[in-house]
């Protein structure tokens, strides 16, 4: 809601299209709150990412989801946007595509690892595979000297009330997370070609 998944998602952008032959696109779901609650609530204006159709989907080799949580789950935009996926679950228009999620909480207790667990139902329901970044960031992942976002399950940060930003390790992992997944969906759809 306050950029943070945005921010996030330039990094794993930029880490996936260090990835030789790799298309990268970054999109937004449609807001659901109305502007009233959107002002109570202080967001900023939406950016001009444009708005992803459930249907442009089926047209990726993979996708990473970013999302903010909401009491340790994905915000309810993300959720009414999967919820309307049906007709590609229906097809199974995206079983077999690599997929994973990052994110962005309020706090450490916020769902940094229960908003991704949860998440995964949705990708499992569509025949997704899901692809964590697991322990491939190494050694900045044990650092236990600041506050930092993130998991085995994917790029995170901490937002608090809006105001703290993406730290450089946070945005570090965001890269590699882009970086790690375009290197294996690339050679999934490499493989599926063959």
């Amino acid at each position: 809601m306050y950029g943070h998944v945005g921010k996030l998602a330039e990094e794993i952008k930029k880490g996936a299209s260090s990835v030789e032959g790799v298309e990268v696109k970054v999109w937004q779901v449609p807001e659901i709150l109305s502007e009233e609650v959107l002002g109570k609530m202080g967001a900023p204006p939406k950016t001009d990412v444009p708005i992803i159709s459930p249907q442009e989907l089926a047209e990726a080799d993979g996708i990473l989801f970013g999302f903010p949580t909401r009491f340790g789950m994905m915000a309810s935009q993300m959720k009414a946007f999967f919820d309307a996926t049906g007709g590609l679950w229906r097809e199974q228009s995206l079983a077999g595509k690599p997929a994973g999620v990052f994110f962005s909480t309020g706090t450490q207790g916020g769902g940094q690892e229960t908003t991704p667990l949860t998440a995964v139902t949705q990708l499992t329901h569509h025949g997704m595979v899901f692809v964590p970044v697991g322990y491939t960031f190494g050694a900045k992942m044990f650092d236990m000297e600041k506050v930092q976002g993130g998991s085995p399950y994917g790029a995170g940060t901490f937002a608090g009330d809006g105001s703290r930003w993406p730290s450089e390790m946070e945005l570090e992992h965001a890269f590699h997370q882009g970086k790690y997944f375009a290197g294996i969906a690339k050679k999934l759809k490499g493989s599926s070609s063959a």
